[in-house]
C-alpha cells in the first residue's frame, strides 16, 4: 500500500542530500516534491503546508553531507506526523464499556456516498465488536435504495446480529429510534446505523442525516470513504464534515491503494482521525489505522544518527510549525485495545458474498424531478418473503417499538 507516496518522499530525501541547503536549491526540489504529492492524491492545501514546513526547517541548516539524508527524513517525518498528532487519542472499546455501565447503548452512525462499501464496512465493524464480546443491533435506516434492507439482512443472518427495519420510504429517523429503544430494552451494547448513500451535493438527503443525529444523538459518526477515489474522496469528506461534523473516518479498499494521499489529506482537512482501513473482502478484514505505522510505511525507518545530528534536528523542529488551524474542535484519534487486533488475526470468517458487495456498489441516480420506484429490480417473490417488514408504521410510543 501507499507505494506512490513512499517513492515521492524517498526521492525528495535522496535528491536533497546531494545538494547544499541553499534556498534556491531547496525551492527547486520542493517543486518536484509538490508535483509528486499532487499525483499521489494529496490535497493542494496539504501539499502547500508540508512544503512550507520543510522549507522553514531546512533552509540555512548546516549538516554534514553524510548525515543530510537522515536529517531530511527526520524533517519529513516530523512534518507529516504533526498532521496526525493533532487528532489526539481515544480508546473506543473503553468508551463503549463506560456508556454500557449506565445501561445505555453506544450508538454509531455510518455515513458516505453510494458505492464506497459503507454497508459492508458496517458488517465488518459488527463482526469486530462481537469478537470483543459486545452485543450488537443494526438499524436498517437505508429506506431509499432498492434491496438495501435485504442486503443488510443477509449480513445479519451471517453474523447472527438482530436487524431492526421498517418498510421502504419510511422515515429513517424512526427506524433509528426503534433500534435504540430495542437496544435499551434488551440491554444491547451497541447500535450500528446503516444510512442511505448520498452524494454530498444532495441537500435533502444531507438534511436527513441531520434529523437522524437530532433524534438518536449518536455517540460516534463515522465517514466511510473509498481510498481509490482520490480527490473525490477528499471532496466528499470535506462536504460531509461541514454538514455532520463526523468524528472519524474509515477508508475502504486500502489494500489496493498504491498512492496513500487520501489518508493524509482527509486527516488534515477534517482534523479527524482515521479509525480503520478496509483491506479485503472478508469480515475480519478491518485493520486498525495507526498513524505511526503509516508514517513509517511511507518514509521508512529513520537511519541511525549520532547525538549531535539528533540535537540539531530537535532544535529546528522545536520551532512551531506553520500548519493551518481548523475551525472545528480537535477530535480524538480512535485507538482500539491490543486484544482486538489479536482476535481479528486469529479468527476468520468466510468471504463476504460478491453479490452483497455488488448490490452496495450500485448507485442510484437521484433527482427531484424523477420518481424512483424503490422496488425496482426486486422480484415479487422476494418482496413477499419480506412482507413482514412492510405496512408497519413507525411506533407511536416507546412501548410499541417494533422488534
Amino acid at each position: 500500500m501507499f507505494d506512490s507516496l513512499r517513492k515521492s518522499f524517498t526521492r525528495f530525501s535522496k535528491t536533497l542530500a546531494e545538494k547544499d541547503l541553499s534556498e534556491s536549491d531547496i525551492e527547486e526540489i520542493l517543486e518536484d516534491l509538490e508535483m509528486s504529492l499532487l499525483q499521489s492524491d494529496v490535497a493542494l492545501e496539504v501539499v502547500e503546508d508540508i512544503s512550507s514546513d520543510l522549507k522553514r526547517q531546512l533552509v540555512g541548516v548546516s549538516v554534514n553531507k553524510k548525515q543530510l539524508e537522515s536529517f531530511v527524513k527526520g524533517a519529513l517525518s516530523e512534518s507529516v506526523s504533526q498532521l496526525f498528532q493533532k487528532t489526539g487519542s481515544l480508546d473506543l472499546l473503553e468508551r463503549i464499556r463506560e456508556k454500557n455501565e449506565n445501561d445505555e447503548p453506544y450508538t454509531i452512525v455510518f455515513l458516505g456516498i453510494n458505492g464506497t462499501g459503507k454497508t459492508t464496512t458496517l458488517a465488518k465493524f459488527a463482526h469486530m465488536l462481537k469478537k470483543n464480546k459486545f452485543t450488537v443491533v443494526i438499524a436498517a435506516a437505508d429506506t431509499f435504495r432498492a434491496g438495501a434492507i435485504e442486503q443488510i439482512r443477509k449480513h445479519g443472518e451471517r453474523l447472527q446480529v438482530k436487524i431492526i427495519a421498517q418498510n421502504y420510504n419510511s422515515d429513517p429517523a424512526a427506524v433509528c429510534r426503534d433500534a435504540t429503544l430495542y437496544a435499551k430494552s434488551h440491554r444491547i451494547n451497541c447500535v450500528l446505523i446503516d444510512t442511505a448513500g448520498r452524494i454530498q451535493t444532495s441537500t435533502n438527503l444531507m438534511q436527513q442525516i441531520e434529523k437522524i443525529t437530532k433524534v438518536v444523538n449518536p455517540d460516534l459518526k463515522i465517514f466511510v470513504g473509498d481510498s481509490l477515489a482520490g480527490n473525490d474522496a477528499i471532496s466528499q469528506a470535506r462536504e460531509f464534515h461541514e454538514y455532520t461534523d463526523f468524528d472519524c473516518s474509515i477508508l475502504t479498499k486500502s489494500d489496493a491503494d498504491t498512492k496513500g494521499g487520501s489518508a493524509l489529506s482527509i486527516v488534515k482537512i477534517t482534523s479527524k482521525p482515521i479509525l480503520y482501513l478496509g483491506v479485503g473482502q472478508e469480515y475480519p478484514d478491518l485493520k486498525e489505522f495507526r498513524w505511526e505505522s503509516f508514517v513509517e510505511s511511507v518514509l521508512g525507518e529513520r537511519d541511525s544518527m549520532d547525538g549531535e545530528l539528533a540535537a540539531k534536528i530537535q532544535t529546528v523542529l522545536e520551532t512551531p510549525l506553520a500548519v493551518n488551524t481548523s475551525t472545528h474542535d480537535t477530535a480524538p484519534e480512535v485507538v482500539t485495545s491490543p486484544e482486538s487486533a489479536d482476535v481479528l488475526e486469529s479468527e476468520a470468517k468466510g468471504e463476504i458474498d460478491e453479490d452483497i458487495v455488488k448490490e452496495e456498489s450500485e448507485e442510484i441516480q437521484e433527482s427531484e424531478d424523477v420518481d424512483i420506484d424503490p422496488f425496482e429490480g426486486i422480484d415479487d417473490a422476494d418482496i413477499a418473503a419480506y412482507s413482514d417488514i412492510h405496512d408497519v408504521p413507525p411506533p407511536e410510543s416507546d412501548n410499541t417499538a417494533r422488534v
